[in-house]
């Protein structure tokens, strides 16, 4: 009873400090992000209507494609969008660095080789299996989480030196993680070296609603925690010492903010693959249009991202059609001269 009590006074204080402005910019955003979800659903190499789809005019085809390929791909783009916005918002507000996203600490890198490994070494255990489309998700999580593992022991649970001793275990950790996946990209085939760049470049086809299932309550729940820590995270941004005097249990707010968007991130991560930029440039948008308070930050970027994955999966399903763009070119494109930049932009600062 305590703990909803709790909840529900740090959602009082959410709405509290959303200014009406930004209030208009979250609406926004989620119609944005329902109207490009419609169209992301409707076009493709298969053309659908979800006019004719609920006026019972669609085929028993079309029926499959719409609720067995297309939205179930339309939903993990929003997901992993929303959930590698948050998180990069989170993560800069945490760190306090602009630079800083959920690859920085090494999650999506852990999932990554986790994904690797049972690509190139497991190829015949999950061909053979009838389980086999869930084994290289679970070693994507399983990579991930001993990421967290590693970070939590070797900084003491998040608290050791403070922040910059965090960020340069997660260098460390990606560096690490690089040369395993160097090491199995060159012992691997040439169908497995196929199928390990699709995966780290990034793409939604493939997954079925019994993959999808876990990964929307692991993100949903994941948001929902790290949201109500938004006025935290604002006085976070008066150093540590100072927030601790002002009422913020620091150590509390590391923990909760590295394991959910370690969680969120690394569920995305494990049905998508490798997906860069979007953790570092969507927190910066939604900062350029309605301000810095990560009460509207948080949601904003979640929003924010989710609307960029979906209009990046469809550009990449559409450009080339019937084939398909991996979705980490797309955000690549995108991210990079951002990214440069912000650079400059800091330097000159």
């Amino acid at each position: 009873m305590e703990s909803i009590k709790k909840f529900s006074y740090q959602s009082s204080l959410f709405f509290h400090f959303v200014t009406k402005k930004q209030t208009v910019y979250m609406i926004s955003l989620f119609v944005i992000m329902l109207i490009f979800s419609l169209l992301a659903i409707t076009f493709g190499s298969y053309g659908l209507s979800i006019i004719d789809y609920f006026l019972g005019k669609t085929s028993p085809i079309q029926n499959t494609v719409l609720t067995e390929i297309r939205l179930p791909r339309v939903i993990l783009s929003c997901l992993a969008g929303a959930s590698l916005g948050i998180s990069g918002a989170a993560l800069q507000g945490l760190f306090r660095n602009p630079l800083a996203d959920p690859g920085l600490i090494g999650v999506s890198a852990g999932a990554a080789l986790g994904a690797t490994l049972m690509i190139v070494l497991g190829g015949d255990l999950f061909s053979q299996s009838s389980l086999g489309i869930f084994f290289i998700p679970l070693a994507a999580v399983a990579g991930s989480s001993l990421v967290i593992f590693m970070l939590y022991f070797m900084t003491k649970g998040f608290g050791y030196e403070g922040v910059t001793y965090m960020l340069l275990v997660g260098i460390a950790i990606n560096a690490i993680a690089g040369v395993g996946i160097g090491i199995l990209t060159y012992i691997s085939s040439d169908a497995e070296l196929r199928s390990l760049t699709f995966w780290t470049m990034g793409s939604f086809g493939g997954v079925t609603w019994p993959l999808l299932v876990p990964v929307i309550l692991i993100i949903i729940f994941s948001i929902m925690v790290m949201i109500p820590y938004a006025r935290q995270l604002d006085l976070l941004q008066l150093g540590e010492p100072e927030a601790y005097r002002l009422g913020v249990d620091v150590q509390k707010l590391k923990y909760v903010i590295i394991m959910t968007a370690a969680a969120s991130v690394g569920a995305s991560v494990a049905l998508s693959g490798m997906i860069g930029f979007v953790g570092l440039i969507v927190p910066h948008l939604t900062r350029l249009l309605g301000g810095v308070n990560h009460n509207y930050v948080l949601p904003g970027s979640a929003l924010m991202g989710a609307a960029l994955m979906i209009i990046a999966d469809l550009m990449a399903r559409t450009i080339i059609q019937p084939a398909e763009l991996p979705i980490g070119l797309i955000t690549s494109a995108i991210g990079s001269p951002f990214f440069l930049w912000l650079i400059f932009k800091i330097k000159r600062l």
